[in-house]
């Protein structure tokens, strides 16, 4: 465990030298919260006005903090990257080193984000206030437990992307996968909360990966319940526990095929 906090660490030393792309990045993201912000205006022209259970105000706030979530993975990237290290062989290169490539990849990546979760949010939170003028009504412990549900949606999203990124060992390019997930992610947990889609599609999504890395920190932050927070706690460790046997099993399976075929 202390070598992947130390790669962690590293990252986030390497990262805060680039702090200034983190700003310019976030250019995208207030393009995408204008974008929304004066779309969602124009759809309530009634300020009491609810849509499918949401005033305004939590709209638009459920679309801040799904775009925080989103913004800061840097998925594409992720993915890329695995899948360059399957196709050239780089991967087997990290089989007599004394760590887990997939604790390698998973603490680096996170190392990455955790500087971006930090500008992202404080920036994010900000501009949702300037629109909106407006702040959920949250006490102190739902705060950080809302902080938590983030920080585990982003776990299960890096370890989701890593074991897509793993599938390169069966397919020759996995990077068309990642393009369909995050298409799905965007559309029906990030743009949109759950409860504009029809009722089927509703519990479809809540038992998918959509519910937990998306829909339910912003959900929790514009409406939090602690019953329903116990529920997201508890999905969102258990899809802990299946991402990463997912990526365990794809990526010895891989191991298996490359020590068969001499690396």
């Amino acid at each position: 465990m202390r070598k992947y906090i130390y790669i962690f660490k590293s990252e986030i030393m390497s990262s805060l030298q680039y702090v200034a792309n983190i700003f310019i990045n976030f250019i995208g993201y207030f393009t995408h919260i204008l974008v929304f912000f004066n779309l969602w205006n124009y759809i309530y022209d009634d300020p009491s006005k609810l849509i499918n259970g949401y005033s305004k105000v939590q709209m638009v706030w459920y679309v801040v903090i799904t775009e925080i979530l989103w913004s800061i993975i840097g998925g594409r990237k992720l993915c890329r990257r695995i899948v360059e290290d399957v196709k050239g062989g780089n991967i087997a290169y990290n089989l007599n080193k004394p760590y887990s490539y997939i604790g390698y990849v998973v603490s680096s990546h996170l190392g990455e984000v955790a500087i971006k979760m930090v500008v992202y949010s404080i920036l994010g939170i900000t501009l949702g206030f300037v629109f909106l003028n407006k702040f959920p009504n949250l006490n102190f412990i739902q705060v950080i437990l809302v902080m938590a549900s983030g920080m585990l949606a982003t776990i299960i999203n890096t370890l989701i992307i890593t074991g897509i990124g793993l599938i390169s060992f069966k397919m020759e390019d996995a990077n068309p996968l990642y393009w369909l997930y995050s298409k799905i992610i965007l559309i029906l947990g990030t743009l949109f909360p759950i409860e504009v889609f029809p009722q089927m599609l509703q519990g479809i999504s809540k038992l998918s990966p959509i519910y937990v890395v998306s829909y339910a920190p912003a959900k929790l932050f514009v409406n939090f319940e602690y019953n329903m927070a116990m529920k997201i706690f508890l999905m969102q460790f258990i899809y802990i526990i299946i991402a990463y046997l997912f990526c365990l099993i794809i990526y010895r399976e891989g191991v298996k095929k490359l020590n068969v075929n001499g690396g």
